[in-house]
């Protein structure tokens, strides 16, 4: 522990962003650069706790209070090591994690939390800067070919874990770029794709094959990938969109959310192969109000709609915790995004009850109802209607943003398989499908989540390879011991 008194006497401190004119005029990111001192002072706030609730909060385990007192300490090199112990991926987790972790930070109890997900950023950045990622081949091979379906942070974290332990890993991805989401569902203005190409070349120095534009069932046949390889792991997202299946549904301007993030995607990126989905001008309603839909409102204020608006089916959050939701829980608060603060009229309880068109068919208007929520007689909550809350809101450009319901079953999977769970998700025991030597981690195993559980899924599913393949690769504690102790 650096400063004993460090929580006490520094406020928490995030870098600032962009003018919001500034930053809706590109798709860059905005987050401004901090320096040494400002990370030093954060990190001086960990309090060392006797028991970390952060570590349980994340999923990757990550030593949060070895890797806060290196910053304090100015050891960097000593930071990054802590770190990559458990995270493959700093540089993503650190810009679009909602960070579990500081939601359990012991000095959220009364206290705004340490800011442990900017720490971590710099962190990665800092050792990205100084040359310390370095791609190192494994120096003993096993022999063994691994096979996976996918290239999301779940199929990166596995295939980079896999060759560590020595295995032959080839990775296929039915896009044209490497990355899944992470490249194709995040805007640039969170995170740019240089970030996934720099470390994809880690990647591939170190011996990891990609393989893109190859869609396995159609291009290349679950046969010849289980005859070619010993061992394979599904990756493949949740990619199947929840649908709003209502009056006027076939109008045209409604989308589902990620068509119009993926078409952004590869305009920013220079591709000329998108859906024309078209904003400017327009009045923009997202329906559904998680992250999906918040990236759907930055990006079409960075595209001129006319206005933007997000309706939401629940009830509008407290803005903070209540009795039923105390701390170490994820805080069921309400969230106000830097998407939202550039411009958004938000609206909860609301229920879309019809889409209207014009002669042409095109999109005019979205005919909604407020509602009610109130407990039923099992403790089950029921909505009713709102009587006389009838009013049409008007829109040329709608987007879904209500979730995914399961990954893609025809072909690959229907050609595997493999059995499916309650919610259409790939059934699995310790990561392994029902057909021996097919594993599968991500969404498509655990259904929709975050990037950090993404991340731990690819690797505890590339351990559970290993085990399967006979191959030993735990690290000793006395390696990590050294490590903590440089």
């Amino acid at each position: 522990m650096g400063d004993i008194k460090g929580f006490i006497k520094y406020k928490r401190e995030t870098p600032g962003n962009e003018p919001v004119e500034t930053r809706t005029s590109h798709f860059k990111e905005f987050v401004q650069k901090s320096d040494d001192d400002a990370e030093k002072r954060q990190s001086a706030r960990c309090m060392d706790c006797g028991v970390p609730f952060c570590h349980s909060a994340c999923p990757l385990g990550n030593l949060i209070p070895n890797f806060n007192h290196a910053v304090y300490e100015g050891k960097w090199r000593k930071a990054y090591n802590i770190l990559r112990q458990t995270n493959n991926f700093p540089e993503f987790t650190g810009r679009i994690c909602p960070a579990p972790c500081e939601s359990s930070c012991v000095l959220g109890i009364n206290n705004n939390p340490v800011s442990i997900e900017y720490i971590e950023k710099s962190i990665i950045e800092k050792a990205f800067k100084n040359g310390w990622v370095k791609s190192k081949p494994p120096k003993k091979l096993t022999g063994k070919q691994v096979a996976v379906v996918g290239s999301g942070p779940a199929g990166l974290a596995a295939a980079d874990q896999l060759r560590k332990s020595g295995h032959e890993v080839t990775v296929f991805e039915r896009d044209d770029k490497v990355g899944g989401l992470l490249r194709y569902g995040i805007p640039d203005f969170k995170l740019e794709k240089g970030i996934i190409d720099r470390r994809i070349e880690v990647m591939e120095k170190t011996g990891i094959v990609f393989k893109t534009n190859t869609n396995i069932g159609e291009d290349i046949t679950v046969d010849d990938l289980q005859s070619n390889y010993d061992a394979v792991i599904l990756c493949g997202g949740s990619t199947i969109p929840r649908d709003l299946n209502i009056e006027g549904r076939n109008a045209e301007g409604i989308h589902f959310a990620m068509d119009f993030l993926k078409q952004t995607n590869k305009m920013v990126a220079g591709s000329k192969e998108f859906q024309n989905i078209n904003v400017t001008g327009k009045d923009v309603v997202v329906i559904g109000g998680g992250d999906t839909g918040s990236d759907c409102i930055g990006t079409s204020n960075r595209f001129k709609a006319k206005s933007v608006t997000q309706i939401e089916i629940m009830s509008k959050p407290p803005g903070g915790r209540g009795k039923k939701n105390p701390w170490p829980q994820w805080p069921m608060i309400l969230r106000t995004t830097s998407s939202h603060e550039e411009g958004c009229e938000r609206e909860w309880n609301i229920l879309t009850k019809k889409f209207h068109k014009d002669a042409n068919g095109s999109l005019t208007g979205l005919e909604v109802v407020e509602v009610e929520w109130s407990k039923g007689a099992f403790g089950r909550y029921q909505m009713n209607e709102v009587e006389g809350s009838e009013k049409i809101i008007p829109c040329q450009a709608a987007f879904l943003a209500i979730g995914f319901l399961h990954a893609q079953k025809k072909g690959m999977i229907e050609d595997l398989d493999v059995q499916l769970d309650d919610r259409g998700n790939v059934d699995t025991k310790n990561y392994e499908t029902s057909v021996p030597g097919i594993f599968a981690a991500g969404d498509m195993r655990r259904g929709q989540s975050l990037v950090v559980w993404a991340i731990s899924e690819g690797r505890e599913a590339a351990n559970a390879v290993n085990d399967y393949l006979g191959v030993m690769t735990k690290v000793k504690d006395s390696k990590l011991r050294s490590v903590l102790a440089v």
